[in-house]
């Protein structure tokens, strides 16, 4: 008997992975967790039925959000990842040397637990001695920690259930006072195909808070229409006209010094979108 994985996040698309084997499912203390194994994408984390991340393709993800206001910042100390349960934000930070500390809150635990388990090749730096997990409310644990962090980057699921209050103002206020005086912060945004408005309506809300707003865009297959927008805000450095010539060199699958420049360049309709 086949099994099928359908994931649909409007009600007139869907999208369909064969399944070979579910190697976890169950209820947390926040949502449905599952862990399956397929024969194109490897193995994928779900939760509430959407796809967060796969062994196939969670490297253009991690690589973006990471690397993007990394490199944006002269020298990265602190950076905090809001979600991001997976650790594959972490990985990806932990590579470049003058972050001297790496902090993940997610709220949890058991996404930790089982990626850790079953997704070794994402969650490998959670046990780095510069990384520090804690456990709890990611929107509590900002207000709690002012002009602490050179980078936040919000890893969270779609704006809906648990993670609807990191998308908004009021949290990005917050943020804000978060951050150190040349921070940074990065939010995955949604795809302006399905969720237009969510791209809009979050860039806007980050625009009128930090100085330097950016949008930016990355072809990550197994996210809904493939085309998936992130948001960056900065108190001082442009991410689009930062000079890379004496940055490091990593050994990137997607990320290059580049395609940090190119990816700023909007297709007409995200531009028109987010005027």
């Amino acid at each position: 008997m086949e099994m099928w994985l359908k994931e649909a996040q409007i009600p007139d698309a869907a999208m369909t992975y064969k399944v070979k084997e579910t190697l976890i499912r169950k209820k947390t203390k926040y949502q449905d967790l599952a862990i399956v194994d397929t024969d194109f994408f490897g193995r994928m984390l779900i939760l509430d039925g959407i796809i967060q991340t796969t062994i196939k393709d969670e490297y253009v993800y991690h690589e973006m959000i990471a690397h993007i206001p990394l490199f944006t910042h002269p020298n990265p100390k602190k950076v905090l990842v809001v979600g991001g349960g997976d650790g594959g934000s972490i990985r990806e930070i932990l590579r470049h040397p003058s972050v001297e500390k790496a902090v993940l809150c997610e709220i949890d635990k058991d996404v930790v637990e089982e990626c850790k388990k079953y997704l070794p090749e994402i969650s490998s730096a959670l046990d780095n001695p510069r990384c520090e997990v804690f456990i709890g409310d990611g929107i509590k644990y900002v207000h709690e920690h002012k002009n602490e962090f050179d980078i936040i980057i919000i890893d969270s699921t779609d704006p809906f259930g648990a993670a609807e209050g990191l998308f908004g103002g009021s949290f990005y206020k917050e943020i804000f006072e978060c951050l150190t005086e040349d921070g940074i912060f990065i939010a995955q945004t949604e795809t302006p195909f399905y969720l237009p408005e969510v791209v809009k309506r979050v860039y806007n809300d980050a625009k009128a808070i930090f100085p330097v707003t950016k949008l930016f865009m990355a072809g990550i297959p197994t996210y809904p229409s493939g085309f998936w927008s992130f948001t960056i805000g900065s108190k001082k450095y442009d991410p689009e006209n930062v000079d890379l010539s004496n940055k490091i060199d990593l050994d990137t699958k997607y990320y290059t010094k580049k395609l940090h420049k190119s990816c700023f360049t909007l297709p007409k309709f995200v531009e028109d979108l987010i005027k």
